[in-house]
């Protein structure tokens, strides 16, 4: 278990079995974290699925204030009914009345019954609520929420994970390569944090108002909470790991792979990429967009930030370079080469035809 804490030297030898060992435990330390992350996002389903239901809902409130689906029919029902309510509580206040013509006995049974009615038309919720994700079998409410919580652990704990697997490659890097691997290991969590949390806000979002809101009209609407559930895992993974192009990048130019100039030279096919590899992602044409811009401005990040670093690094190594050099010693400059060409003699004429004659 130490050697998955500890980073191996890249002097060491290991056997095979050493590696193996070492394999072994930074997996049984991925495991550890995904269980842990797993027992608290158990403990807190509820307010996971508030927190994934939210777009869903948040998408479909206007079918619903429509009266599309069963739940926008549920929401019409309701407004009828306060309607209905609000017609009769104001035809019973006008009966109440000392002049409505019914007598005094009758008049005093009326207040109680309006009171009845006003607590029970204040049970009836005011504000239409979006869709939620809905449960086709006996035993999927469970199994939807173990999926759920799966899903959020992974999220959890794949930083963790991702630096399990790059500890496990660091040995084979050389101690400069590593001093390059090092600092942009600690970039993976925060790059992957930022690309979850911007798949949640900005492209699940319209990723889900596209695919709900088409011709809804037409259907009733029913999403399934395995399905949704799925579809949003996927998308928030995937920008997750998307976010992570700059790590790559940044280490393919410090190891010299590619260089700031050919990043730049090659901009067209990076845009080219970025716009296919956001097609591999779930959406609509407006999700492509959303994707594919985040992606090349991280691609053009990348490269500012290779070409400020291999700046500064040129710069160490020509201080560095100047001050082991110290001062200049006339005497070590390498004699000039005369002014004019020596002539050769006869005797390296006769060298150079035949070798023999001088003997």
């Amino acid at each position: 278990m130490v050697s998955a804490i500890r980073t191996i030297g890249h002097e060491d030898r290991l056997s095979l079995v050493d590696h193996l060992d070492e394999l072994r435990n930074r997996l049984i330390v991925s495991a550890v974290a995904l269980a842990v992350a797993f027992g608290f996002c158990l403990w807190q389903n509820h307010a996971l699925l508030k927190i994934i239901n939210e777009p869903l809902q948040t998408q479909t409130q206007k079918q619903v204030a429509k009266g599309q689906g069963t739940v926008g029919q549920a929401v019409l029902a309701q407004k009828a009914l306060l309607k209905v309510a609000e017609d009769t509580g104001a035809a019973l206040g006008v009966l109440a009345k000392p002049g409505s013509g019914l007598s005094a006995k009758s008049r005093a049974q009326i207040p109680p019954l309006v009171a009845a009615l006003n607590a029970d038309v204040a049970k009836l919720p005011r504000n239409a609520q979006g869709d939620k994700p809905v449960t086709l079998g006996v035993g999927e409410p469970f199994t939807t929420t173990i999926t759920v919580t799966l899903y959020f652990a992974l999220i959890i704990s794949l930083p963790l994970i991702l630096f399990e697997l790059y500890g496990f490659i660091l040995p084979a890097l050389a101690p400069r390569e590593r001093k390059v691997a090092v600092p942009l290991l600690t970039a993976v969590p925060f790059l992957f944090a930022i690309g979850v949390l911007f798949g949640y806000f900005v492209v699940l979002p319209a990723a889900v108002r596209f695919f709900v809101n088409f011709n809804s009209s037409e259907f009733n609407v029913l999403v399934q909470a395995s399905q949704f559930y799925g579809f949003a895992a996927t998308v928030l993974l995937a920008m997750g790991l998307i976010f992570q192009i700059p790590v790559l990048i940044l280490g393919a130019t410090r190891l010299g792979i590619v260089t700031p100039q050919q990043l730049r030279k090659h901009r067209r096919y990076a845009l080219v990429a970025c716009a296919a590899l956001a097609a591999f992602l779930p959406g609509d044409v407006i999700t492509l967009v959303l994707e594919t811009v985040p992606l090349y401005l991280l691609y053009e990040a990348s490269i500012l930030v290779a070409a400020f670093v291999g700046r500064a690094d040129f710069d160490l190594r020509d201080e560095g370079s100047t001050s082991t050099r110290g001062p200049r010693n006339p005497a070590d400059d390498p004699a000039p080469p005369p002014d004019h060409p020596v002539e050769p003699t006869v005797q390296d004429m006769i060298d150079h035809v035949d070798p023999r004659l001088s003997d």
